[in-house]
């Protein structure tokens, strides 16, 4: 249908028009296949049908004539007698009934002729389709043959293209090779030309070019000087070695000998020439005139005469004040006295104020030398190995081990702390350096050389040390008991002997210094050794000298105590009494026993607390061992065992002198407790013959 859709609900459609106007039989439905097109809607072409048909109901009036329906669609109106029941059947409730029926088979017949209109065009395009594609695979194929056509035309073109190309590039190699031939050839010509002149007379340098007297074009100078150097030089090199019969390249030599000691005496004069005014303009800091000399200079031996010349006229290097101001910074006005402590912080200082001035001078470097990593490695080195070499020399002088210095000096231990801050703080100042910036200079390697001659001998200097302060607190400890023994002069023998042991009992104190001096000694350790094989060397050798100064050290103080438990043995043998003795030496024996009897009781327990203190002190190095030492050692294959088999060795003499005052002790004890059984007959009998 061609009338709008939206408009079914207000107009009346052409096809309800012609439906009411006609017969059932010849009711002509418009339809179109336009009705079928776009967003099709079944309700809204249904209701163009059939919206103008329908009847309308009146349901008011219906109400009003109190009419029922009946279940045939009529209406059943009411009667007063049974005459007129007749006439109770009015006209259908839906008279339009009969023509929707006759509506719908006209629509039925209408979209049947519609199929049938639309599957005849479905038809045709399928034939137009399959003709336009089986036309359309023609021109494809044929289109394909003439892309390939077109594909080998391409190709040959650029194998055309390409061959052009190379041989153009050919063509242009020639031609370059030509020009430099030609411009080889020229400048060979103006080189043997200069040659001739530098080949006149020894000596002689006046009847030159101007081109090697004009100051405005002494670069151009210096390289022509070089290449005429070097070819000369070459060519003596080939021919210098005269033979009999080749007389023509002899006399060829000979010339060029003159030549090559010419060009030497011009390139000398003028290298000489450019660094008087390389230093003339170093003095007045004009940067340019700087720069342009060393750019000149760096055609003679690759300009390492300019380089060397400039750091060597450093005034770090030359100033003799700068050098004493560094030793006083460092050592002091009176260096026999001066501390670790002191020396690290006057290194850090002078560290300091060195990568400053490094720091400063790479600045003019960069902006002067047209290679400045080559001159900061001639820099940096020589401030490591002339000014922190001279320092170290005075800060760091070897002791003998022949003859130890005094410990009121310092001994050995001064000079190992002085080592370790001298090492730490110049590592640290490598650093430094490295970041400021050093070319391909070692630094490192450069560093560790200045320590080599000290780092050798290191473990034999460590290990010394720490023999010498173990002699050194052994005196003292020694010194301070005899001053106590002395002053205990007018007590009795045998409570003087009580004293003096107590005085030189183990002393857990004493033992965890030793440990505090090993770790010291393990701490410069790891600060020298880098390897780990190395490190476990020096430890294990440092570690021995710790485990020997306990095992003497608890071995002589249980010594100590037997010599004390013997002593008193002794005393108690002297006064064991006869059968036959008067009362009054009775008594007087009875009295010195128990006075032994003492001394037994009181070297006993000395004796036990020695045995606690070699306990705890054992267990001191054990802890040590686990904490820091092991630790050090498990990298090294068996170096942890052998340590190990060492300590247990270590300690087998402290335990036998340890199991023979026990065997003692327990003797002591049997003895007292005879000697007392024997006190108590002895009053019995006496107290039974006075009755």
């Amino acid at each position: 249908m061609r009338e709008p859709r939206d408009g079914a609900n207000n107009k009346p459609s052409k096809a309800a028009a012609a439906a009411a106007a006609s017969p059932p039989q010849s009711f002509p439905l418009i339809l179109d296949v336009d009705d079928f097109k776009g967003d099709f809607s079944f309700d809204a072409l249904f209701g163009n049908l059939v919206n103008e048909l329908l009847p309308t109901f009146k349901l008011e009036e219906s109400e009003s004539d109190g009419g029922d329906a009946l279940p045939n669609g009529h209406l059943r109106v009411p009667s007063t007698d049974g005459s007129k029941y007749s006439q109770g059947i009015v006209s259908p409730l839906f008279p339009e009934v009969e023509k929707l029926l006759s509506l719908f088979k006209d629509s039925c017949k209408e979209l049947l002729e519609l199929r049938k209109q639309i599957d005849g065009r479905l038809y045709n395009l399928k034939k137009d389709v399959s003709v336009q594609d089986s036309k359309h695979r023609k021109t494809l194929a044929e289109l394909e043959k003439g892309v390939d056509g077109l594909f080998d035309s391409f190709a040959r073109l650029d194998s055309r293209i390409s061959s052009v190309g190379q041989t153009a590039a050919k063509i242009g190699d020639h031609l370059q090779s030509a020009d430099a031939q030609r411009e080889t050839a020229s400048q060979t010509i103006e080189l043997i030309k200069y040659l001739m002149e530098f080949n006149s007379s020894p000596g002689d340098l006046m009847e030159l070019s101007p081109l090697f007297s004009d100051d405005s074009r002494v670069a151009d100078a210096a390289s022509i000087a070089q290449k005429l150097r070097s070819f000369a030089e070459e060519d003596i090199g080939r021919h210098g070695i005269p033979v009999p019969s080749a007389m023509g390249n002899a006399t060829a030599s000979r010339g060029l000998e003159v030549a090559v000691a010419n060009l030497q005496d011009y390139c000398n004069e003028l290298e000489n020439r450019l660094l008087s005014r390389f230093d003339a303009a170093s003095q007045k800091r004009e940067l340019t005139t700087m720069a342009e000399c060393a750019k000149i200079l760096s055609q003679f031996n690759r300009g390492t005469s300019a380089m060397q010349h400039y750091v060597a006229t450093r005034p770090m290097f030359i100033d003799v004040e700068i050098m004493n101001a560094d030793t006083k910074l460092v050592l002091g006005d009176q260096a026999a006295q001066a501390s670790p402590s002191n020396v690290a912080r006057g290194l850090s200082s002078l560290y300091k104020e060195i990568t400053d001035t490094v720091r400063k001078e790479a600045a003019t470097i960069t902006a002067v030398f047209p290679s400045p990593s080559e001159v900061m490695s001639i820099l940096v080195q020589r401030v490591l190995e002339q000014r922190i070499t001279a320092l170290l020399d005075k800060l760091l002088e070897k002791p003998s081990l022949v003859n130890l210095p005094s410990v009121e000096e310092g001994g050995l231990l001064l000079y190992l702390r002085m080592l370790a801050v001298a090492y730490e703080k110049t590592q640290e100042l490598a650093r430094d350096l490295q970041a400021v910036g050093c070319g391909d200079l070692d630094v490192e390697g450069l560093t560790e050389s200045l320590f080599s001659s000290h780092k050798d001998e290191y473990p034999e200097y460590e290990q010394a040390s720490l023999r010498q302060l173990y002699k050194v607190k052994m005196e003292e400890l020694r010194a301070e008991s005899q001053q106590i023994s002395d002053a205990s002069g007018s007590i009795g023998r045998s409570k003087g002997a009580s004293v003096v042991s107590s005085q030189q009992q183990i002393s857990v104190t004493v033992v965890t210094e030793f440990v505090r001096w090993n770790e010291e000694a393990i701490s410069r350790c790891n600060l020298f050794a880098s390897q780990p094989a190395t490190l476990a060397t020096h430890v294990k050798a440092v570690f021995t000298c710790l485990l020997d100064q306990v095992s003497q050290y608890i071995a002589d103080g249980l010594e100590r105590a037997r010599d004390s438990l013997t002593e008193a043995a002794n005393l108690r043998e002297r006064f064991v009494l006869g059968t036959s003795v008067t009362r009054r030496v009775a008594a007087a024996a009875a009295s010195a026993a128990e006075a032994a009897a003492a001394a037994g009781e009181s070297s006993f327990r000395s004796f036990m607390i020695a045995v606690q203190r070699s306990g705890s002190s054992v267990a001191i190095i054990q802890q040590y061992f686990a904490n820091s030492i092991s630790r050090l050692l498990l990298p090294v294959d068996g170096a942890h065992a052998a340590a190990c088999e060492e300590m247990a060795t270590a300690m087998s003499s402290a335990e036998a002198a340890a199991y023979k005052g026990l065997q003692q002790c327990i003797e002591t004890v049997m003895a007292e407790v005879s000697c007392a059984y024997n006190i108590v007959c002895d009053r019995l009998i006496s107290s039974a013959r006075l009755y």
